[in-house]
């Protein structure tokens, strides 16, 4: 289970050093690809399976599923914990979250969320503000 938030930097070359607590989590293999909102999701190899096959059974014929399956499966890329315990993200992946050298981490249970730190600071405030009426919205979920 990934929770918590983590400011880490970015180094020169892409790379980006994986809290400590989820190394072994991530030690078989991972997943990064683009997020939404902004951000990239960071899957274990056995999450990304889980929502790789589900977004392999969603129906062609509809445009918003081969949308969210592009963004999804074709911005996907294998990534392993190097001996210090980065990853690297590609370019592409970091133009797209519009990442700069400082660097959140956000658990989130299933997935690891990596936020530009401006970015995620003002995700983070707008969210705060809004708090009251998004409990309640999910309390109507049964939440």
């Amino acid at each position: 289970m990934f929770i918590g938030e983590y400011q880490h930097n970015l180094d020169q070359k892409g790379r980006l050093a994986v809290p400590v607590k989820f190394r072994s989590d991530l030690s078989a293999g991972a997943v990064v690809t683009r997020g939404l909102d902004n951000c990239l999701f960071l899957y274990t190899k056995s999450e990304w399976q889980k929502l790789a096959g589900k977004l392999a059974a969603l129906p062609v014929s509809q445009a918003n599923t081969r949308a969210f399956s592009r963004l999804m499966l074709a911005g996907a890329m294998d990534c392993k914990l190097d001996s210090q315990g980065r990853i690297i993200l590609p370019d592409y992946l970091r133009k797209f979250a519009k990442i700069g050298k400082k660097v959140i981490i956000a658990g989130l249970y299933s997935r690891l969320e990596i936020w530009d730190e401006g970015l995620w600071q003002k995700y983070k405030t707008g969210t705060e503000k809004n708090s009251t009426d998004i409990a309640e919205a999910l309390g109507e979920l049964g939440v």
